[in-house]
């Protein structure tokens, strides 16, 4: 909407003081013609916008010219930008409209407060993509138009079908009632309900959504991280669940315990390690986690996890050793 472009243009300026309009152009993502007609209307609405000319020109502010935001300190300010310095808006597809409101909340800020909060928010990074070891994290984005079309059922209230695709499974349209939305490690879900029965969605899953006009057959309030807890420990307790007995180096036990569902029994042996018994979703998460340990770990039992783990390391050595 022009007037949002307007009070991002005016922000701009406050933040930088003076930029080109191919610069401002660039930001808000638009043509400089249009960045030009938005400078003459900022001007004929009062707003105290000049040009300077020259090498080094652009527009400006006239000095003093501000937005005000009382009450707020400088930790709540701190705890705004680090919140806002956060990917998971991106899951809901409110990217934009969350640094649109980071911008504000710098720019409305006392002078004492601006610089010191931007500049401590600058020292925290929050679910950096890339790892230690430079791998580049798993980027799962559901398209911007799905992403919308989701969000305008869930905060409508509306019925939703989506075209969705299930692990290992060809993509099927669904007529949901949309609850809320969740977004996990930078991976968004659609927590609905179908046929009466609670549903989980990955939006990454979604290739397409139509928002119905029909009235979502929801609650008309609803706690969604009691939501998410309870979808969670019944997701845990479904599928083909394994036990393992493991001996394991205690540098490594938080490694597997990381990886497990649930830790039923732990002792000391004699020799420092570590004897426990877990749960896994089931035999092929029960491996790759073993695996993983490598020779810090040991499976006692069962039986076929060992076998499992034995063939592996064989065709591995056997590879290597040619």
């Amino acid at each position: 909407m022009r007037a949002d472009r307007l009070v991002s243009l005016v922000l701009l300026l406050r933040q930088h003081g003076r930029l080109p309009a191919a610069a401002l152009a660039r930001e808000l993502e638009v043509s400089t013609r249009t960045v030009l007609r938005d400078i003459e209307a900022l001007s004929s609405a009062g707003v105290p916008v000049y040009a300077e000319r020259g090498r080094h020109g652009g527009f400006a502010l006239l000095p003093g010219f501000r937005t005000e935001l009382t009450g707020l300190n400088h930790d709540e300010a701190l705890a705004l930008l680090v919140a806002g310095s956060r990917r998971g808006a991106q899951a809901f597809g409110l990217g934009s409209a969350l640094a649109s409101a980071m911008l504000k909340v710098v720019d409305a800020l006392p002078d004492s407060y601006r610089d010191t909060a931007a500049g401590a928010a600058g020292r925290l990074l929050i679910d950096p993509e890339i790892d230690l070891l430079s791998r580049r994290l798993a980027d799962e984005e559901a398209p911007d138009t799905v992403v919308a079309e989701v969000l305008r059922a869930v905060l409508a209230g509306h019925k939703l079908r989506i075209h969705y695709a299930s692990a290992d499974d060809t993509p099927k349209w669904r007529t949901v009632d949309p609850i809320g939305l969740v977004t996990v490690r930078d991976k968004g879900y659609l927590l609905a309900t179908r046929s009466g029965a609670d549903r989980t969605y990955r939006l990454s899953r979604i290739s397409a959504a139509e928002e119905l006009a029909e009235p979502a057959q929801r609650p008309d309030r609803v706690d969604l991280d009691r939501a998410w807890q309870e979808r969670s420990t019944r997701f845990r307790a479904g599928g083909d669940q394994v036990t393992v007995l493991v001996r394991v180096n205690p540098l490594r036990r938080e490694d597997l315990v990381g990886t497990a569902l649930a830790v039923l029994a732990e002792e000391t042996d004699p020799d420092g390690w570590l004897r426990l018994e877990v749960t896994f979703q089931d035999p092929r998460h029960a491996e790759w986690a073993l695996w993983q340990l490598s020779v810090n770990a040991e499976a006692l039992t069962p039986q076929w996890l060992r076998d499992s783990l034995h063939k592996r390391a064989t065709t591995v050595a056997t590879r290597y050793a040619r």
